[in-house]
C-alpha cells in the first residue's frame, strides 16, 4: 500500500480512511493501515496551516514595504488594501498553538529580501531594516 501513496495519493487516502473507520468501528481486517504515511500526512496538516499563514504574513509585510519604499507610486492604494486582506487571513486562521513555530522577524526578513530594487526606475526609500511589530500585534491588529 506504501507504493499507492508514492502513485495515487487521492485513492491510497479514500482506501486509508476506509481501513481507518473499520478500525474505528472494531472490525478486522487483513490489511492494517500504512501507519507511517498516515503518521506524516496527520503532521503535514498542521504544518501546512503554519506555512499558509506565514506565507499571509510574508504578502503583507512584502505589500506593505513596497508601499513604504514607493510612497508616491499610484499602485498605494492598491498594495495596502491587499496587505490588510492578507492580515485579516492570517489573523483568521491564526491558533495559539502555532506561536512557536511563527518566525515573525524571519518571514519580515525574506519579505525585505524579496522587495524590488528599483520600482518604474525609481530605486526604494529606506525601510526598517528590522521587523516593526511582534506577533502578539499581528494577531491582535485591527486591519
Amino acid at each position: 500500500m506504501g507504493d499507492l501513496y508514492d502513485v495515487d495519493v487521492l485513492e491510497w487516502s479514500e482506501h486509508q480512511a476506509r481501513l481507518l473507520r473499520q478500525h474505528a468501528a472494531g472490525e478486522g481486517g487483513n490489511e492494517a493501515p500504512d501507519w507511517a504515511n498516515i503518521i506524516e500526512e496527520i503532521e503535514s496538516v498542521g504544518q501546512s496551516q503554519v506555512d499558509a499563514v506565514e506565507s499571509w504574513w510574508f504578502q503583507a509585510f512584502l505589500h506593505d514595504l513596497k508601499a513604504e519604499a514607493w510612497p508616491l507610486a499610484r499602485d498605494v492604494p492598491a498594495w495596502r488594501g491587499d496587505a490588510r486582506g492578507f492580515r485579516a487571513q492570517a489573523k483568521r486562521k491564526y491558533r495559539p498553538s502555532m506561536r512557536q513555530k511563527l518566525d515573525v522577524p524571519g518571514i519580515y526578513a525574506d519579505a525585505l529580501s524579496a522587495l524590488p530594487d528599483t520600482m518604474d526606475g525609481q530605486p526604494p526609500l529606506p525601510v526598517p531594516a528590522v521587523c516593526p511589530v511582534t506577533l502578539d500585534e499581528l494577531v491582535s491588529a485591527q486591519g
